[in-house]
């Protein structure tokens, strides 16, 4: 399963077999939920530490140890939740995410610090907000900011072995929202479970990036889910992507549905085009995610004397920009190569002199704990 990432072994780095869950409060188990165990062995900390080439690190899933699980009925709130050992999760054919995609998810990450003896998480309670303006629109319940972060801070100690040395990578922290009880009318779900995964990751893109606009295919539409991080969202790009990558390129560009000539975002990620010094950046209206790591590089090109405009970007100035370049969580801040529209390709700037290399130093500095944080923006776990 990990692939070049750990050597395989028929003991595996977790504790011994065990199928209850740990509560926060009481040690109570949680209910309806089981945990279908895969790996059992005693192994220390160190050893693991040691059996994993952080030097190969994708962006791909890997099975660490714990998750964190909490649930409640439509018409409460959410309490207490408790940790379970990684595995499997049983739902009925009838819930409300199998069906009809009642579902959110952030994207966060842990960093170690510079001392490699602490662990920081960035901006969490901006994903605790945006996944309850999320549940509002799929009429669910949402975990509090402080539930959230707790959660999360949970997961991340539990795993703690499993983020990588600072400068190797960081823990992918994918925290999920969804309908799990039974339904079978079109209605909201009866039960909702939140629940945190982690996975150490490194690079999402190892080599450069070359993107396709695709004018006749359409992320989000005004007044659907494009502004939440629905889940229903991201399985309808897969066949442009699909496409994209068998032509050569990375990834697709997608334009509004209106008028077709207005620049949204990648499959997976907020745009940004650079002419001098200006920086301008589709702006949210709905169909846009409101990007965390988007946010937050927005306001450090401002306090670095960049003027930005959010507001409607038109295809047409691609072809008259110095630099584009991609912002989120598991890309954070990339450099873009080319961009190709009906067979013509635009070549961008890139390098440590872009701006864009500029913005992303600042950023990962104050995610890594490498710069001072004026803004408070880090949270230690």
């Amino acid at each position: 399963m990990l692939s070049g990432v750990m050597e395989r072994s028929s003991a595996s780095c977790s504790g011994s077999r065990f199928d209850t869950a740990r509560s926060d409060e009481d040690g109570a188990d949680i209910p309806n939920i089981q945990i279908s165990l895969v790996r059992s062995i005693n192994r220390s900390d160190e050893e693991c530490a040691d059996m994993i080439n952080w030097d190969e690190l994708g962006f791909a899933s890997v099975q660490t140890d714990f998750i964190y699980v909490m649930k409640c009925s439509l018409d409460q709130k959410f309490s207490t939740g408790a940790l379970n050992r990684y595995g499997n999760i049983e739902l009925s054919p009838s819930s409300g995410v199998l069906n009809y995609g009642q579902g959110l998810f952030e994207g966060l990450k842990a960093y170690r610090n510079t001392e490699g003896d602490g662990i920081l998480l960035f901006r969490p309670e901006e994903n605790a907000l945006r996944m309850q303006v999320g549940a509002e629109r799929m009429c669910m319940p949402s975990p509090s900011v402080e539930q959230f972060i707790h959660a999360v801070k949970q997961t991340v100690l539990a795993n703690k072995r499993w983020v990588p040395p600072q400068g190797k990578g960081s823990l992918y922290i994918r925290p999920l929202l969804m309908g799990s009880g039974a339904v079978l009318g079109l209605a909201p779900a009866p039960e909702y479970t939140f629940l945190v995964f982690v996975s150490p990751v490194g690079t999402y893109f190892k080599e450069s990036i070359h993107l396709v606009v695709k004018d006749e295919v359409h992320r989000a539409f005004p007044g659907g889910t494009g502004g939440v991080k629905a889940i229903s969202n991201y399985a309808p790009v897969f066949k442009a992507q699909k496409q994209a990558k068998s032509e050569g390129f990375t990834d697709v560009i997608y334009l509004d549905s209106v008028q077709h000539k207005y620049l949204e975002e990648a499959s997976a990620c907020n745009l940004f085009v650079v002419k001098g010094n200006v920086i301008s950046t589709p702006i949210t209206m709905g169909t846009i995610l409101p990007g965390i790591t988007r946010k937050s590089v927005i306001e450090i090109a401002r306090d670095h004397e960049y003027q930005v405009e959010e507001r409607l970007v038109a295809l047409e100035e691609l072809f008259d920009a110095d630099e584009v370049f991609c912002t989120g969580t598991a890309i954070v801040v990339a450099s873009v190569d080319s961009i190709t529209y009906q067979g013509q390709r635009i070549q961008f700037k890139t390098g440590d002199n872009s701006v864009s290399q500029q913005l992303y130093k600042v950023l990962t500095s104050i995610q890594m704990g490498l710069a001072k944080d004026d803004k408070n923006w880090t949270v230690e776990v």
